[in-house]
């Protein structure tokens, strides 16, 4: 990944590279959503279950990632999970540090919820730090006692702001995306005054006692890698139904390249079958 570029060079960079996709099915309804002030799009496949739903809170590091730039992820990830996705587009950093994002996620939770969707019904669903703002929506929701979503996906999700865990020094050569230097600062960004350690800004911190099912998809190569590895450790010893998928010779949220890889499809199988598992309890 290239770095020393400006905030608003790698929003722009990362809607630029979002345009390199094989065609949307047309099968696939996307429509634009008000959900309770935030922008956001609603992706309908055919022959979706219309009981549930799959709140998606995309990557970017805190400080970039849109709408645009997550249709490629989103649209098959929809049609293969055979469900509609709510996109929203939550509050970024420099300039709307935490809790902005999380109390964006807990927003559109909450209006799904308002919208009929029983908390059952909803899987809460994100990718690096959406995958983190995933984790931390089920903490602020599990200690306000509000209901909990039916299951939770993460896609190589970013939990340690810190960067502490070992793999950012094992992995640094297999890595081809990110660098720790460059999370770093955009952790600054996010975190402003606060305590990177506070686990509602990294959740690898977090107590998670009572968390609903977990899917957590990673690639052994990535920096990223005890992120994910080490919260499924901790999860299943609180005594969450955990299942941690590993891959080998991808890259940091592989699947948001969609139909370009075959990998993306066999992430989205992997994801489904542990969805409807889950749901249908």
């Amino acid at each position: 990944m290239e770095t020393g570029l400006t905030i608003q060079a790698e929003r722009l960079r990362s809607i630029n590279n979002s345009k390199y996709h094989v065609p949307f099915p047309r099968s696939v309804r996307v429509d634009e959503l008000d959900v309770d002030g935030l922008q956001s799009v609603s992706i309908m496949p055919a022959g979706a279950d219309e009981k549930q739903v799959i709140l998606h809170l995309h990557g970017g590091g805190y400080v970039t990632g849109s709408i645009g730039a997550y249709l490629m992820l989103c649209i098959p990830m929809a049609k293969s999970l055979r469900a509609r996705i709510i996109l929203p587009e939550y509050r970024l950093a420099p300039e709307h540090p935490f809790p902005a994002a999380l109390d964006d996620a807990l927003k559109a939770y909450r209006w799904l919820l308002a919208q009929g969707y029983a908390a059952s019904d909803i899987v809460l669903s994100g990718d690096s730090a959406g995958g983190g703002l995933c984790l931390a929506a089920v903490q602020a929701l599990r200690d306000a006692g509000e209901p909990l979503p039916g299951a939770v996906l993460c896609i190589s999700p970013w939990t340690d702001l810190t960067q502490s865990s070992q793999s950012h020094v094992a992995n640094v050569q297999s890595e081809v995306l990110l660098r720790t230097d460059m999370l770093r600062l955009w952790a600054s960004y996010y975190a402003g005054a606060a305590d990177l350690k506070n686990p509602l800004i990294s959740p690898f911190f977090a107590d998670f006692k009572g968390f609903p099912p977990m899917l957590i998809l990673v690639d052994q190569g990535e920096i990223l890698f005890d992120d994910a590895r080490i919260v499924a450790e901790r999860a299943r010893a609180a005594g969450v139904d955990v299942a941690l998928s590993v891959w080998e010779g991808l890259w940091h949220v592989w699947p948001i390249v969609g139909d370009l890889v075959p990998e993306s499809g066999l992430a989205f199988d992997e994801m489904s079958r542990f969805m409807h598992t889950k749901l249908s309890r």
